[in-house]
């Protein structure tokens, strides 16, 4: 079953909250979010990712930057511009981009099914960055990014949210081409359905924030060891958690980038990839196509890379995967690139900036090749999921996304 939790959520503002909403901590680099908050100092970037109120090189792990955190989360609180909701209520999230809309059930989930493997994940985390988080909300004494999960397709759900999303929303702004709106559901009888149909599904999927998951355990870890009287029905037991239908998500590619071919001329390298590849020259469109299929550009040219059969394993749910046929055959064998999550040659660009950006970045002269990919779809996701595998990192960019600040799961017991 998926154990599903109403909650009292801090929100902002209904006029307030395009200015407070912002994009989540992990998406943009410190100078990025510094440049996006001038002029704004209620945005909650200053909650999320605090060293921009600092100078450059300031350590982003120290006391001092989690402690800004929590100074600019209660001036919100305390001002008024953030109001915590009088009784626990579930809340949908829609976000609309591009013409398409998603519609989601933002919950608190538990922490136990989490351990217990009954929401599943597809990706190792970084102690460090595991940590971090962990230290954030413990200095914040709340969770403040949500969590993206999928559930598998339900009817029933899909009709719950729909009839709940009839009135007009609660919030409803605009940013970045992306409408947000957020209903508030805190009838006792619109809970008790949700709690009952989410308790049929057998389990939920980490999409994005595996590490926001892994810091909600390692939270409640720390506070179990410190509480005497711990019971399993603390709010530090269950984390903040947006829960989309599978058939709502879409996932664009996560391309890479890498700062030199290992020594070889792109000729060179076009001629040993082609022994698991079969290379063409790319037409005007590089993006690939279909699955398989790889936008390569070096120096100035775009090639077009298809996998050959049995270069792969087709059986196997994550080794089948773009990501990881690309690291097989090319990145580790020809490139020296052995771990591409600590190799410093190698980068990744969400597919969220096209095709043009990979091109401005070699020709910069900062990198020497780019990898365009086809998009992961949420089915192979699942896939893995339920195979036990592990995806290689940077293998999905969700998009649109939520926004940091529109709901808040403050651990101050109710």
């Amino acid at each position: 079953m998926a154990v599903i939790r109403p909650f009292r959520a801090l929100r902002p503002r209904p006029e307030l909250a395009g200015a407070i909403a912002a994009p989540p901590y992990d998406v943009l680099s410190s100078d990025e979010a510094r440049e996006l908050v001038r002029g704004n100092p209620d945005s909650f970037l200053r909650v999320n990712k605090p060293e921009i109120d600092f100078p450059r090189g300031t350590d982003v792990y120290s006391d001092q930057v989690y402690q800004r955190g929590k100074e600019n989360f209660d001036r919100l609180v305390n001002e008024g511009l953030m109001v915590r909701d009088g009784t626990p209520c579930f809340y949908v999230y829609r976000l609309t981009w591009s013409g398409q809309s998603q519609t989601g059930l933002v919950a608190l989930t538990s922490v136990e099914e989490y351990e217990q493997g009954k929401i599943k994940k597809h990706e190792f985390t970084r102690p460090e960055k595991v940590n971090d988080r962990a230290n954030h909300i413990l200095k914040l004494n709340a969770q403040v990014g949500p969590v993206l999960s999928i559930f598998r397709h339900s009817p029933e759900i899909s009709a719950l949210l729909t009839g709940l999303t009839a009135p007009p929303p609660h919030l409803d702004f605009a940013a970045d081409n992306v409408r947000h709106e957020l209903w508030v559901a805190d009838k006792p009888e619109d809970i008790a359905t949700l709690e009952a149909a989410f308790a049929r599904l057998p389990h939920l999927y980490i999409a994005d924030g595996h590490h926001r998951s892994q810091s909600a355990w390692e939270v409640c870890r720390r506070k179990k060891e410190g509480n005497p009287h711990h019971t399993g029905k603390e709010l530090y037991n269950f984390f903040l958690n947006a829960l989309f239908d599978e058939k709502e998500l879409r996932i664009l590619p996560y391309n890479r980038v890498v700062a030199d071919l290992n020594g070889l001329e792109c000729e060179a390298f076009v001629r040993r990839a082609a022994d698991k590849f079969h290379v063409l020259e790319a037409d005007n469109d590089p993006a690939p196509r279909k699955p398989l299929e790889f936008g390569v550009y070096c120096e100035k040219k775009w090639y077009r890379f298809e996998a050959r059969e049995g270069s792969f394993d087709r059986n196997n749910a994550a080794r089948s995967l773009d990501s990881a046929i690309l690291t097989a055959n090319i990145l580790d064998p020809i490139l020296g690139i052995t771990d591409i999550r600590t190799d410093q040659r190698i980068d990744f660009v969400g597919g969220i900036r096209g095709t043009r950006e990979l091109v401005r970045l070699v020709d910069s002269g900062e990198y020497k090749i780019a990898f365009s990919l086809y998009p992961v779809s949420v089915e192979q996701l699942l896939k893995v999921a339920d195979a036990g595998e592990i995806m290689p990192p940077k293998s999905t960019w969700f998009e649109p996304k939520l926004r940091s600040g529109m709901v808040v799961n403050s651990l101050e017991e109710e």
